[in-house]
């Protein structure tokens, strides 16, 4: 072919596991909501930095050493971040990845994440809790956009690995992956009902 692609850009989805997610899910959104109402300073950071919402990420960010709950998860989660980094043809023989921080994002209506990436770390993620119909998925930019300098739009019909944004739906029981320096945002929630989710970082040695 006289045209390749160089450079691509990954993003890993699947269930986080075969089955068992409705009760796990419910159960994780229970004790999600009861780390919320317990949590001071996590209400207090999110009332100035995620407004409308609650994170623990500036409180509670590292929940797989907290919780059973959390800590069953993070076993799970790392199987497929494996998979991923292994995918990525990232040479780990003779190293380990550990999960560096994990915590707690709950979205209700009107609230939204901004435009970020994730540094000191390798692979992040998300793994969807409650995701009510219509709620918002992540929405991705491509890395490249700064130095798109004079270039013309796309397309309306360009094929989606040219297109400049795409959004991953969410959806409850499924684990979302991509490389930490991938910059992501999640839009308003245009929804009554809460979203939530929990947001985890990966690093090597």
């Amino acid at each position: 072919m006289p045209t390749r692609a160089w450079f691509p850009t990954f993003i890993y989805h699947e269930p986080l596991k075969k089955a068992g997610l409705d009760r796990f899910n419910a159960e994780l959104a229970e004790e999600c909501r009861s780390l919320c109402d317990h949590d001071t300073a996590g209400r207090r950071w999110s009332a100035k930095n995620y407004p409308g919402g609650y994170t623990s990420y500036a409180s509670l960010n590292q929940l797989h050493k907290f919780s059973s709950t959390f800590a069953g998860l993070e076993r799970k989660l790392t199987a497929h971040a494996r998979k991923f980094a292994a995918q990525l043809d990232m040479d780990l023989r003779g190293r380990t990845i550990v999960m560096t921080d994990f915590w707690v994002n709950i979205m209700p209506e009107h609230a939204a994440h901004s435009l970020h990436l994730h540094p000191l770390s390798f692979i992040s993620g998300t793994y969807y809790v409650v995701t009510p119909r219509g709620c918002p998925g992540l929405k991705f930019e491509d890395p490249r956009l700064s130095k798109f300098m004079a270039a013309p739009p796309k397309t309306a019909g360009a094929r989606p690995a040219n297109r400049l944004h795409i959004t991953y739906a969410a959806k409850a029981g499924h684990v979302i992956l991509f490389e930490s320096w991938l910059r992501h945002e999640v839009a308003a929630n245009r929804t009554k009902a809460e979203r939530i989710s929990v947001s985890f970082n990966y690093n090597w040695s």
